[in-house]
């Protein structure tokens, strides 16, 4: 059941103490934006992806020669948080090291989210401290799903998805969920990305060149969502041909790349905190509907 709940003059929004996850963010006429978890399709709403996005190279993250199994998208998103701060407005989860993390992740770690509701807008905030003597390594990222069509009235391939800037550069795909070497042309045109079911007949399109920090995923003039993502230098977009959600997902890092079987302090994408250090990162829902 969901932990915390949010409330602003325009916006309602939920959260699970289950890997602190949103799993409901609705106007207050009843519309929700979120993805309900239908799990005959895909049985997450926000998932947070830690302390990997996406998958290692045989489901193992290498550290100082030794082997740890992990899977896709790290053990967060199926992890329980404490919350550990509450109002009206915003709310606090926490969540640390234990005997069974580090089975999978051999490293000390502080992660506390927060939501924050503000009239239109919630952000989500992740800060990760190291306690440890030794160099923490990690990656993060969101995974919101959002329904689609966001407007019943408007056919799902006319919505679209605006960039803040030219996307020229080559996007990745996955292969085995590990992100192939070869770059593909663009799909993003004058700014947009027309959303149709077969552009993810081969999974996510992976922005690995990112130039953007804002998108805007619109219905018609009247129905959009912005996402702002400063920190996050990836972005990813994903969703199951013929389902009805579209997820818009800002990174830090992505998966491995299918020829890559190194240490996980050397893979792309990945950060370095030392001891003592932290590092935040945010991404903001901005809704007018």
């Amino acid at each position: 059941m969901p932990e915390c709940t949010l409330t602003s003059h325009q916006l309602i929004a939920r959260i699970s103490n289950m890997g602190a996850e949103l799993q409901s963010l609705r106007t207050h006429d009843g519309h929700e934006l979120i993805w309900q978890a239908d799990p005959k399709v895909w049985p997450r709403h926000a998932p947070i992806l830690f302390p990997i996005v996406g998958r290692l190279k045989g489901d193992l993250l290498k550290h100082q020669g030794v082997p740890y199994p992990i899977g896709q998208h790290g053990f967060a998103r199926d992890t329980n948080f404490q919350l550990i701060n509450e109002t009206e407005q915003s709310c606090t989860f926490r969540l640390t090291d234990n005997d069974n993390t580090r089975a999978h992740y051999p490293f000390a770690f502080d992660l506390r989210v927060t939501y924050t509701l503000l009239e239109n807008s919630l952000k989500v905030t992740y800060l990760l401290s190291n306690p440890a003597e030794t160099t923490l390594y990690a990656s993060i990222g969101g995974h919101p799903a959002f329904i689609w069509p966001l407007d019943p009235a408007v056919a799902k391939e006319e919505h679209q998805i605006k960039f803040e800037q030219s996307e020229a550069a080559p996007i990745r795909r996955l292969q085995g969920g590990l992100m192939q070497d070869t770059p593909l042309p663009s799909p993003v045109s004058a700014k947009t990305l027309v959303l149709t079911d077969e552009l993810f007949e081969a999974d996510a399109i992976i922005f690995d060149q990112l130039v953007s920090r804002r998108v805007s995923y619109i219905a018609s003039d009247r129905r959009r969502i912005t996402l702002a993502f400063d920190d996050f230098p990836h972005l990813g977009i994903w969703s199951k041909p013929g389902a009805d959600f579209i997820c818009i997902e800002p990174w830090q890092g992505h998966a491995s790349n299918e020829t890559f079987d190194g240490e996980f302090q050397d893979k792309p994408g990945v950060v370095a905190l030392g001891s003592g250090q932290r590092r935040q990162w945010h991404y903001t829902i901005s809704v007018n509907t």
